[in-house]
């Protein structure tokens, strides 16, 4: 039996959000509640089933997690390491035969650009801990480094966009491990940064550059020497040094042979820099296409509010847009607490006038104010339908969106949340009693990953440029760290 000594840190960091990200906003699990994760539908879920299988002696530590927002507090990191050193020397002391790490790869703090490197470079410098097998999984758009390449051994990143594969690549990496434990043999890591930065709408697996990327990193695979071949869209809304496009071989083969492997991956990257340059087209520009209104269900995409992103989902681009254009049959999700709260005395079927959204984001125009008829208001917990979506590989099998209330203006339904919610499961809608399917218009704030849900139910999909954080067009931001 081995003993394999688990922990998580997961956040994706836009660090041109204003405000921070406090430890209020992290859910932490610890020892019991990790374990009461074996199962489900996330990363820590699918490593945790290995363990099972492999018959491991899981240490369970500490697990921190929040959704995308904006530049992390200091003591989070201080809080997340502190836990985790006090459960990570005993059980060193007892003899642990190897590290598994679940990751995002895109954790910005006060003081710490690279999160995920000083956690790593803590970690190795406990007593026992310098050589032991350090495995684990990260996300796909980590902005990876080469100090996180020297301290771990085999990192596995999702090869999905939409994550789809989360779970499934976090067991992947538990197998490697498990073969390492077993033939003795400890792969190392070497990176390269690509020197390209994609927005989060360049870098969706069905397509080119990623799909062709993904493909040549699934060959490089198919070589003795190599077990693990990442590509890294990276996270172009965090302003670090090593921000963009990256690519990690894990193997046990000559260095030469992984050199040659990420300098085919880099020379592939290059050919196709543009196509990973999407930039998105006016909201006005598009919608004034959509007159008469076409058959079947629009998806309207507004990445600039992209909640996967650590955008506020409360921007009001959109909604003023569908309104301008008198859209009928239409709905919208807008995260706003204090919305939802000015309703808890309302009626149903009663009409009051409403200031929605635009309370997140300094680019948006700010609330709009509307005369409301409140449709419904109850509890914003429901489970997902596809639980091998992009948002079971943030949260599992649940979501909660606080408090909700939907609301009508003219033909427009508006969902309130109190806690914004990644548009990845069509269940967000259905347990609030609107059938996505009946609608001729959907507006959705994300950039890829809604694809797993709405591609299957929509008629078309159009992506829209509208003010907020998140635009695609990263000349807008003022990077001052990228090494570009």
């Amino acid at each position: 039996m081995s003993r394999v000594l688990i922990a998580g840190l997961f956040h994706e960091t836009h660090t041109f959000l204003d405000g921070t990200t406090p430890l209020s906003e992290f859910q932490v699990l610890r020892g019991a509640e990790m374990l009461a994760c074996a199962g489900d539908s996330s990363p820590l879920g699918g490593v945790l089933e290995c363990a099972q299988e492999f018959d491991w002696e899981v240490v369970v530590t500490v697990d921190y997690r929040a959704q995308p927002s904006a530049m992390v507090e200091d003591v989070v990191i201080e809080s997340f390491w502190a836990e985790l050193e006090q459960q990570a020397r005993p059980a060193l002391a007892g003899g642990i035969a190897a590290i598994y790490l679940v990751l995002h790869g895109a954790m910005v703090s006060e003081s710490f650009p690279d999160v995920e490197g000083e956690i790593l470079e803590r970690l190795r410098a406990l007593p026992g801990a310098a050589d032991l097998p350090l495995f684990g999984v990260f996300d796909l758009h980590a902005n990876f480094t080469l100090r996180m390449a020297r301290l771990a051994n085999c990192l596995v990143a999702y090869r999905e966009n939409p994550h789809t594969d989360g779970r499934e690549m976090a067991q992947y990496a538990a197998h490697l491990l498990q073969l390492s434990l077993i033939s003795g043999q400890v792969p190392r890591m070497m990176w390269r940064w690509a020197g390209i930065v994609w927005p989060p709408t360049g870098t969706g697996t069905a397509v080119a550059p990623m799909k062709s990327l993904e493909a040549q990193a699934r060959l490089l695979e198919q070589q003795p020497g190599i077990c693990a071949a990442n590509v890294v869209g990276g996270f172009s809304f965090a302003d670090t040094p090593d921000t963009g496009v990256s690519f990690v071989l894990a193997g046990t083969g000559p260095d030469a042979e992984l050199e040659q492997g990420l300098d085919r991956l880099c020379e592939l990257a290059t050919s196709m820099r543009e196509l990973g340059d999407a930039v998105d087209p006016p909201v006005d520009e598009v919608l004034s296409t959509l007159t008469p209104p076409p058959q079947g269900l629009t998806v309207l995409v507004e990445p600039s509010d992209n909640i996967g992103g650590g955008a506020p989902g409360d921007g009001t681009g959109l909604l003023r847009a569908f309104l301008r254009h008198s859209l009928a049959n239409a709905a919208v999700a807008i995260n706003d607490p204090a919305a939802v709260a000015k309703l808890q005395g309302l009626n149903l079927g009663e009409r009051t006038t409403l200031s929605i959204g635009g309370k997140g984001s300094r680019l948006d125009a700010g609330p709009l104010d509307l005369e409301v008829e409140l449709v419904s208001r109850q509890s914003g917990r429901f489970e997902l339908e596809d639980k091998h979506s992009h948002l079971a590989s943030m949260c599992g099998d649940v979501f909660d969106m606080g408090d909700c209330a939907v609301v009508r203006h003219e033909g427009v339904t508006i969902l309130l949340s109190s806690v914004k919610t990644p548009p990845f499961d069509l269940g967000q809608w259905r347990s609030q009693g609107i059938e996505p399917t009946r609608l001729s218009f959907i507006g959705v704030k994300a950039a890829v990953a809604h694809r797993r849900a709405y591609d299957g139910i929509a008629a078309r999909m159009l992506w829209v440029d509208t003010p907020g954080p998140c635009s695609s067009n990263l000349s807008q931001l003022p990077y001052k760290h990228l090494k570009l």
